[in-house]
């Protein structure tokens, strides 16, 4: 270090140990009022500010005044318009006879605590007192992840925040009606439904602001397949059997005809699945088509199945119209008429007959 460097670092030290006796405040301890006549000491009110606003700090001068500095704990933010302090969001704003301003921009946690005015006039050492309270918004710094869990496991979600004010933490399911709630950091969720999967939201509130953040939970669940519907399709037209099954994670589906698996493009059908729905077509029902069939879903969890029936439809012909309804639609329907009608006759003719 030169010669001028060690001369400024003794008169800066020779300046401190001055104020600290000018105010009577011993390294690190509060200043409050002695009661004695020597000096003159007041508190004034705290000032809170937020956050990364700005602070002034304001303290009347009067009288002859021959030094005054502001003071943060033990160390000198200003000693007249000198600036002692190496942080450049501390600036002089007023020094005249009547008032010794400074502002600290951006205030941060770290600025919070106790100022000390001090002020040496011709009649005796005055300082003014006063604390800055910083207040911070809350912001959540811990959070549980999204997750992925089977049905019937026991779930925790945490959720935590920093701020001043302490803030409070709240959870909620926000894709359902709402009833599940908790005024904590933790939720517990034992067993686990899929009813209750969806997105989870924290909230943090202080008397600043709101930090909202959420979690999304998946429960995985075996598939649940709807009761198979049959089906009649006339020989030779179109047919469709669909099946639809409810699962986490989203099933695969296997078809079968009575043992034997169906694949798609093969004996003239088509298997076409997109997502909870899968669709067996035949395109030119055969006599070979008609019978029981099954739909099996599965995933990961599990699987379920059920059954369906493509049967056969006769097309109505002209002759069973021109019948009526209760027709038989089969290929011995003209022989039973005919037959029908010869008893008939028998039946009327045969007391004539006997007659003779």
């Amino acid at each position: 270090m030169s010669v001028r460097g060690h001369f400024v670092a003794f008169f800066k030290c020779t300046v401190l140990l001055f104020l600290r006796m000018l105010i009577l405040v011993p390294t690190g301890i509060p200043v409050s009022s002695q009661g004695d006549s020597q000096s003159d000491s007041t508190v004034m009110d705290n000032i809170t500010v937020r956050q990364g606003e700005t602070v002034f700090l304001r303290c009347a001068q009067g009288d002859v005044v021959t030094h005054t500095a502001w003071l943060n704990r033990s160390s000198i933010l200003y000693a007249g318009e000198d600036k002692w302090s190496v942080d450049q969001r501390v600036s002089l704003v007023t020094l005249n006879q009547e008032e010794f301003t400074i502002k600290i921009d951006n205030v941060d946690m770290t600025d919070e605590g106790q100022y000390v005015c001090a002020v040496q006039t011709s009649s005796q050492p005055r300082t003014t007192t006063v604390h800055v309270l910083v207040q911070v918004p809350p912001k959540i710094i811990n959070l549980s992840r999204d997750i992925i869990v089977n049905e019937g496991a026991n779930v925790t979600l945490m959720c935590q925040a920093s701020g001043k004010p302490e803030p409070s933490i709240s959870w909620k399911l926000i894709s359902s009606s709402g009833d599940l709630a908790s005024d904590d950091e933790y939720l517990e969720i034992p067993s686990i439904t899929r009813q209750r999967a969806g997105t989870y939201e924290c909230t943090a509130v202080n008397d600043i602001d709101t930090d909202v953040q959420t979690v999304d939970i998946t429960v995985n669940y075996a598939p649940t397949v709807s009761e198979g519907r049959d089906v009649g399709v006339t020989l030779g037209q179109r047919g469709v059997l669909e099946c639809e099954a409810d699962a986490v994670p989203e099933a695969d589906f296997e078809w079968y005809k009575d043992d034997r698996r169906i694949f798609s493009g093969l004996d003239g059908v088509e298997i076409l699945s997109t997502g909870s729905l899968s669709k067996l077509t035949f395109f030119n029902v055969s006599d070979g088509d008609y019978g029981n069939y099954t739909c099996i879903a599965i995933n990961s969890i599990g699987s379920s199945n059920t059954s369906f029936l493509l049967f056969v439809v006769v097309e109505p012909t002209s002759s069973t119209l021109l019948q009526g309804p209760r027709a038989v639609q089969d290929g011995s329907g003209g022989a039973t008429g005919i037959h029908t009608h010869s008893w008939l006759l028998l039946i009327v003719f045969l007391p004539l007959l006997l007659r003779f």
